[in-house]
Formats: C-alpha cells, structure tokens, sequence
C-alpha cells in the first residue's frame, strides 16, 4: 500500500513555531490543535465567551472575541497564546469578518506579562476601521497609551520585544517594512505571546482570521551581550512614514542633511562618513589628521565647508574642513568646545563650551578669533542652532532644574524659555530651513543628562506659537538629533534609532 501523502500546506503549518538550536539557529515545533499556539483563554470581562480555531489546511488562525476594548486601565478580549522567555518576533497578517458593528473592533498580535485583565502589555493593533498603532501599558493598572502610523490595514506586521524594548514595523504589500515605534516595558519572564481580538462593543462578537503567523523566540543566555543595531530613518512632517535610509549592527550617530538634498552625513566610529539620502552604502570622507570626531558636527550655509568637533589631541576642539574632505583648520584651541550651529550668513559658529567648569554657549568667528560667551546661568547650556533669519539662536539649557528649550538673540541679550512641559526633559532644537517649525528631542523629565538607549520622543513645535505634536517615538537619545538634521526644503527631517539584540538575530547591514 503506498504511503498517504502529507498536504503541503500542513507540513509549513509544523514549522511556524521557531525555538533556538545550537547547530541551525531554530528548532521546528509540530503544530497542534491551536498551530503554533497551545492555549486560549478571555481575558478581563466579556458579555459572550470568544474562541480561537487553527485551520491546518491554509495555516490560518480564526480568533471570535468580545469585549468592550484594549485600552485604559483594563481589557477585555480573546486570546490564543503561548508562555514564552526570551526575545520575540510576532509576525503575520490579519482580516476581519463582515462589516463589524464597531470600526475600533480590534485584532491584536499581543506580548502580555499575565492574563490579568490589567496587566502591562505590548501589541500591535489593526482597527476594524484599518488604523495602525502600537498600543502599551507600563505597569499593571496604569493607563494604555499608543503610537499610530498613518499607514492603514492592511499589512504585514512585525512586534518584536528585545528584553524590554518593544518595537514595531509594518509593511504595505509589495513594500519594505518600516518603524512604527519603540518603546520599554519591564516584563519579567515568562511573558504571554499570540494573537487577540476584541469586539469593542459587550453586545456582539467579532472575528479576524491571521494569516502567515509565526512566532519567533530567541532564549536568552545568563550574561550573553548584545549588540547595537543602529538605524539612519527619515520622517516627512505631512504625517508620512518613517522611512529607512540605512541599518547596520555598529554604532553611526548624527545626522545633517546636505545643502543639495541628496546626501546625508553622519559619523561612525571616529570619521564622518555620507550616504545617499535613497540608501546605499556610507562613504568615509578624508579628513588629514583626524580619526576621532564626536556627533557634533555641521555644513556651512553655502555647503562649501563642515565643521567638526574632534578629540584626537585631547579635549574635543572645533575645526572646519571643505565638506568633500582635506586637511583641517583649528577654529577654537580651548576645549571642550562642541560645535552646534552655523550662523546663515556663515560669519560665525556658536557652540557649547566648558570653562572653568560650567558648560555655557558660545560663539566664534567662523575664520578664527576671540569667543563670545553668550551665557552665564548656572548648570548646562547646551545645543545652540540659529533661526533661518539670524533673528535668534536656540538652546536648552537646565537652569530651571528641568532641561528645557530656550531662546535668545545672537548677541545673548533676551533669554527666554520657550517649553513648559512638566512631562518633560527637552535637548537639541533645530529651527527648519524655512523658519516654520521647531524640532527637538525629549527624554522623561526624570532622566539625567542625554544618555543613549532610552525611550524618546521627537516634538514639533510652531515656530509662531501653537501646539506641540510627537512625530517620532524611538529607543534613542544620545546622537539621535544633536546636530541640524532638517532637508533643505523643509520637508522632513533624520535621526538615528538604536535596536539592542542578541547577537544571533541582528542581521547584516540594510539599505
């Protein structure tokens, strides 16, 4: 009698499921009653039990939930999971059922640390109405807050946790992924993974049926370290995607835009190296003599001339080197001295400097000569850049005890504050080409200094007054914006995200 033959599609339905193998990297799982999943459960209050059902012949998963949301201080839905350690990859896709009775109907790929109603989470959350966002909650009954992407259902999605940075990327159907957001959540393993729906209304049910779901987890070895993914990304302020530029698993920072639009410019492990602005591979300038550059550098308003803050000598100094590379001219001999603005008629550069043991903002003829101290508050000074019109130069500063945005004449005279915020921390604002808007980069108030690796968020600020708005949550911080980083037509803007993973699952360079 001749064998019975296995369908295709079930064989790929037994090897969704991806575990660590010392020899291939993953190890294949069969699948059960629930595919790659072993439990179901509701979770929080529901009106009518949910269900979840794995069709072995398509691969598919069909998950019926109530509820009367995701969001706020708890939730109410239907979950098929598993209990997982270590790092996580969800991936998959997902369609609703019918019209719906609510266009928030949600159907979640979800990382929960219980099945408590209130529990911290992470997930990614395709409405019924097809609005994206990457929903979370911090601590058990604390509220749910959100990240939206002006991308609409439906896509390809990717929620990925590394330790406690959670992370999300969509793609549109025949596009490259991109970033949504990323943030930290303090989950202790074992963590629940899987796939949800929540009707958004006690009165009905509603289903979604994912498809192309896997489950990837990577266990995590006692003192195994991980390494830096760095990522070079643009954001348009019309409330387009992020876009990115390039990735790579080593540490670049700072990005400036140049004059013509078609390069980006950032440093990397002491050199100051361009990249297409359409991705490709970074080329290194020739800069004679020097091999140690900060993140704190910038092109003239005419493009001819960039100017670097360095240390290969001691204590970081300002030079300035035609923009194509050669041999540098010292500007100021007393470090540190850290370059942040060029004046727009290129006569000048205003930097932070440490004299005397207090940081404050200085400037310096762009030829050479005696600085200019512009202040003398007590406490960090930081960050100056000039408006288009020369009018005023920004800076933050933290004489109030909190890092805030200020502003002043370029002759120091009129210091005022300009971000109230009691939520947070501000540093680094760059006023846009055309003078409309203001860009600047926020920690949590409680975070000390402008160190790397922290939850941040990029604000936009009108110039003229009015409210301010988030267009970039990120894993970032220290090199994410310290330097101008606008396009020259005011368009949209660059900044750098950092990804911290274990060593097997970073990937070679993008772009």
């Amino acid at each position: 009698m001749a064998a019975a033959r296995v369908p295709l599609r079930c064989l790929i339905a037994t090897i969704v499921l991806l575990f660590l193998l010392p020899s291939a990297g993953v190890l294949a799982q069969s699948a059960g009653a629930l595919g790659i999943f072993d439990q179901q459960s509701d979770v929080g209050k529901v009106e009518q039990p949910g269900s979840a059902q794995f069709d072995a012949g398509n691969s598919t998963y069909k998950i019926t939930g109530n509820g009367a949301n995701i969001w706020g201080n708890a939730d109410a839905f239907h979950y098929a999971y598993r209990q997982v350690s270590g790092d996580i990859v969800l991936t998959g896709e997902v369609e609703f059922l019918g019209q719906g009775k609510d266009p928030h109907r949600k159907a979640c790929w979800m990382i929960r640390q219980s099945l408590d109603a209130d529990a911290p989470y992470a997930d990614v959350a395709i409405h019924g109405s097809g609005l994206i966002s990457l929903q979370y909650r911090k601590v058990a009954g604390g509220p749910t807050m959100e990240v939206q992407t002006p991308i609409v259902a439906p896509v390809s999605v990717r929620l990925m946790r590394d330790g406690n940075v959670f992370s999300l990327e969509i793609a549109p159907k025949g596009k490259p992924f991109s970033t949504v957001g990323a943030l930290s959540i303090e989950m202790k393993d074992p963590v629940y993974a899987g796939l949800v729906v929540s009707s958004h209304n006690i009165t009905v049910s509603e289903s979604a049926v994912f498809s192309n779901v896997s489950l990837q987890v990577k266990p995590i070895v006692p003192g195994q370290k991980r390494v830096r993914q760095t990522s070079l990304e643009i954001v348009p302020i019309d409330s387009a995607p992020r876009r990115l530029v390039y990735r790579a698993t080593d540490y670049f920072e700072a990005p400036n835009w140049t004059r013509d639009g078609k390069l980006l410019l950032i440093n990397r492990k002491g050199g100051m190296y361009t990249i297409p602005v359409e991705g490709g591979t970074p080329t290194q300038l020739n800069i004679t003599g020097v091999n140690r550059c900060n993140n704190d550098h910038g092109l003239s308003p005419d493009g001819k001339w960039l100017a670097i803050s360095h240390q290969d000598k001691g204590p970081s100094v300002i030079s300035i080197v035609p923009s194509t590379g050669g041999t540098p001219r010292l500007i100021t001999p007393t470090g540190p001295s850290y370059w942040h603005g060029w004046s727009p008629d290129g006569t000048t550069l205003a930097f932070c400097g440490e004299r005397n043991g207090n940081f404050d903002i200085y400037t310096v003829p762009a030829e050479g000569g005696p600085e200019t101290r512009l202040t003398t508050a007590e406490g960090l000074d930081d960050g100056p850049d000039y408006t288009p019109d020369g009018k005023f130069i920004y800076f933050n500063s933290e004489r109030t005890g909190v890092m805030k945005i200020w502003r002043m004449h370029p002759d120091g005279t009129d210091q005022e504050q300009v971000t109230h915020d009691e939520q947070y921390a501000d540093w680094f604002a760059h006023p846009s080409p055309d003078g409309k808007w203001l860009l600047f980069l926020s920690y949590d108030k409680d975070v000390k200094g402008h160190p790397e690796n922290q939850d941040v968020v990029l604000r936009l600020m009108p110039i003229a007054g009015g409210k301010t708005k988030i267009v970039a949550t990120l894993f970032g911080g220290q090199g994410t914006i310290n330097v101008p980083c606008w396009s020259p037509d005011s368009s949209a803007f660059a900044f750098v995200s950092y990804r911290l993973m274990l060593p097997d699952s970073a990937p070679a360079a993008t772009h």
